[in-house]
């Protein structure tokens, strides 16, 4: 990945002033927020997709198959990786496609539902996904350019807007044991 010259003027910064000169300021607050998670993310996703390209894989497959290296038995119902990765069914699909080719995951007939599909991770889907998380860890994940304290208070104002927005609930609480 290329490096940039850092610029002279947050562009972010500028865009609010902007926004408010021209007589937005009740929105210049927001539009400055999301303005700031979308370059983040665009920051952050150059750094994994750099990564991720040493293995020939996209963020998105990596997490596909992480998934799949989490579950108990390496295999899950294609309808359940839809909805935890939170993406469209179409979108699982054409990673599932490269994914099989590159026979790193294969689709077995679901045992209870012949509808259905179990997406299983191979062997050497673990293996590469193992390696893959390995160099996320250590050149990504552990190295995000803020500190452990603002790293944690980001999670936390990111997940009460996930939460706000309908994005989950909080798990109803499990009852004391008997």
């Amino acid at each position: 990945m290329a490096k940039h010259r850092p610029l002279r003027v947050d562009p972010i910064a500028e865009a609010k002033r902007q926004w408010s000169e021209h007589g937005w300021e009740d929105a210049a607050l927001g539009m400055s927020a999301v303005t700031s998670v979308m370059r983040a993310q665009q920051l952050v996703l150059a750094r994994v997709e750099a990564e991720m390209k040493v293995f020939g894989l996209s963020f998105a497959r990596f997490e596909l198959l992480r998934l799949l290296a989490f579950s108990r038995e390496g295999r899950m119902p294609m309808a359940s990786v839809i909805s935890r990765l939170q993406v469209h069914a179409t979108s699982v699909t054409s990673a599932v496609d490269r994914l099989s080719s590159a026979g790193l995951l294969r689709r077995e007939p679901h045992p209870g539902d012949g509808r259905s599909a179990l997406l299983a991770l191979t062997d050497a889907g673990r293996e590469l996904v193992d390696r893959a998380t390995e160099a996320l860890n250590e050149r990504v994940f552990t190295q995000l350019s803020i500190s452990e304290e603002d790293t944690r208070e980001l999670v936390s104002i990111l997940a009460r807007f996930r939460k706000n927005s309908g994005d989950f609930i909080d798990p109803t609480p499990l009852p004391d044991p008997l």
